[in-house]
């Protein structure tokens, strides 16, 4: 088993807290940046009933917390595992061997603080419907990779929670063109927000070899991903997911 996600030391967690986000302390400092709108003021289009039905449930499930005491929580954890390493057995939902997957300790329960039960659901997602971009990623197959790797669970909880504040999806309205749009895709694809989740991921991967970057460059990957992000979800001629020139990411 490829073990990248346990390629950084107590020290370098501690020098990288202020560069990576994510849940406990790394949470904040990103997401307070203030972010570049293409249009600040636009007309809103009315919602489709539908559109309006799929992003309600949408957003209650951003209200739903990960509780370990919960045994459809519980089973989704032991799920996701088995997703990633079919042939290791888990040997418990509190073991030593989630840091393989990319968990900051031995209980990945308290990683999901920062964005909730959702972050859990775009990560199995990813794993059931896309396996073979999954492990891609997870074991990071492709390129010439750093020594000091980002840990993949924890970049997955950082890609819900910056795709929730990027599409205004806490927010009573659309604050951008690239939050309008993304509540077109609704219509057609309930799941919109889960494939847009997989395809953050690879994008992120991929700017992550082209920068040539480490654990400390984090940050700055994902700032770029988001700008990425808004800029292609800003594009008129976008009606459908799949219509995202990273869509192709997910079957290479």
């Amino acid at each position: 088993m490829k073990n990248h996600q346990r390629r950084f030391s107590a020290d370098a967690i501690a020098g990288a807290a202020s560069a990576m986000v994510g849940p406990r302390s790394w949470i904040v400092g990103f997401f307070l940046r203030p972010t570049t709108r293409q249009n600040d003021r636009f007309p809103e289009c009315p919602l489709h009933p539908l559109q309006e039905r799929r992003l309600q449930r949408l957003q209650e499930r951003l209200l739903v917390p990960f509780d370990e005491t919960r045994p459809d929580h519980q089973e989704a954890l032991r799920a996701l595992w088995r997703c990633a390493f079919p042939n290791v057995a888990l040997r418990g939902l509190i073991s030593e061997q989630w840091k393989d997957m990319g968990w900051q300790g031995s209980n990945p329960s308290t990683d999901f603080r920062g964005c909730g039960f959702i972050s859990l659901e775009n990560l199995l997602f990813h794993a059931r419907t896309y396996p073979a971009s999954f492990h891609r990623l997870l074991h990071k197959r492709d390129g010439d990779r750093s020594t000091w790797e980002y840990p993949f669970a924890i970049a997955g909880i950082n890609i819900s929670f910056m795709l929730i504040k990027l599409l205004d999806l806490l927010s009573d309205k659309s604050q951008s063109v690239a939050s309008t749009n993304f509540i077109k895709f609704l219509k057609e694809d309930e799941k919109a927000f889960d494939v847009l989740y997989c395809i953050a991921f690879e994008m992120m991967d991929a700017k992550w070899l082209a920068m040539n970057a480490s654990y400390m460059n984090f940050n700055e990957v994902l700032q770029a991903t988001r700008e990425q992000l808004e800029r292609d979800l800003s594009v008129e001629c976008i009606h459908r997911i799949r219509d995202l020139p990273a869509y192709s990411l997910l079957y290479q």
